[in-house]
């Protein structure tokens, strides 16, 4: 098999990968399957709820896309492969990250969305965030979609048919960006985002990085429990490692409505953060799209 190997720079990112080899390793074999394994130091996918089922390395979609695209571009007519993705001394640094807890056994995992490390120094990173909204106001529009990550920007777009060019990603930096549609005269603003984003807003959590404050599993079963869930069903929202585990839980218990609920929070949240200055609408999705909850402001 050949192997290449790449040192990971992480640019001013505070990775905990930054620096390590990551090698990959390419058996070519009969068939058109191009099969993906771990190898030492990758992580393999443990609990549901991540967006990489159960049993499979955590290799996330837009990495597995661009390795997929790279190998059969390279493979011979009816001939597949196997890539083993690994990461010398992985599994000791995986210790120091939240894979643990979110079911990632055995390493690291291999995320991202474009293969491109973006400027991070929080103060560049927000400051190159804002002009978007300036972008927006200069094609004359007042309101603004705000989603924190690609994945929802992409959903917002692909499946809800919102317009590209009202779109504006925020990262974590929910509240900054809420202040600078206030500075850019923005009137309304609509949330577009994830439970686990949305949750941690409702929560009056306006920098959402995990390190900062991380309340969703509690917020969660909080607002279902004011719905009516039964102990055993708080516990079992509070011992999932992510929101999209818990959503067969709340299903089950015919809780949907707690999604409406946050929603509600979260707009209420964002515009008392504002001072009432912008009118906030929020909707929450999952992983893949579907549309779990919206509130009034946000059906307008």
């Amino acid at each position: 098999s050949d192997l290449a190997a790449v040192v990971k720079d992480a640019g001013d990112d505070p990775d905990i990968t930054n620096g390590v080899m990551i090698e990959a390793a390419v058996e070519v074999a009969a068939g058109a399957d191009i099969v993906l394994r771990a190898g030492s130091g990758v992580g393999t996918v443990t609990l549901p709820g991540l967006s990489v089922p159960v049993g499979e390395p955590a290799i996330n979609p837009g990495p597995r896309q661009m390795i997929l695209t790279a190998v059969r571009d390279a493979l011979p007519e009816g001939w597949g492969a196997v890539v083993t993705v690994s990461i010398p001394g992985g599994e000791a640094l995986a210790a120091r990250t939240l894979n643990p807890v979110l079911g990632i056994a055995g390493g690291l995992s291999i995320i991202g969305t474009t293969g491109i490390v973006e400027p991070m120094s929080e103060e560049a990173f927000k400051n190159s965030l804002a002009p978007q909204i300036s972008v927006v106001k200069a094609l004359g529009h007042a309101a603004v979609v705000f989603a924190p990550g690609k994945i929802g920007q992409d959903i917002a777009i692909k499946q809800c048919g919102l317009p590209a060019e009202q779109i504006v990603q925020t990262s974590n930096f929910i509240g900054f960006m809420l202040e600078q549609a206030v500075r850019y005269g923005m009137k309304q603003v609509l949330l577009f985002g994830h439970l686990g984003k949305i949750c941690k807003v409702a929560a009056g959590i306006f920098h959402t990085h995990n390190r900062m404050a991380d309340g969703r599993m509690e917020t969660l079963a909080a607002y279902a429990a004011s719905l009516g869930a039964s102990q055993q069903t708080v516990q079992a929202v509070l011992r999932c490692a992510t929101t999209e585990a818990a959503l067969p839980i709340i299903d089950n218990a015919g809780l949907h409505k707690v999604y409406t609920v946050l929603a509600e929070r979260a707009s209420q949240r964002a515009m008392r953060y504002v001072f009432q200055d912008l009118e906030v609408g929020t909707v929450i999705v999952t992983l893949h799209g579907a549309i779990l909850g919206m509130d009034a402001d946000a059906v307008r």
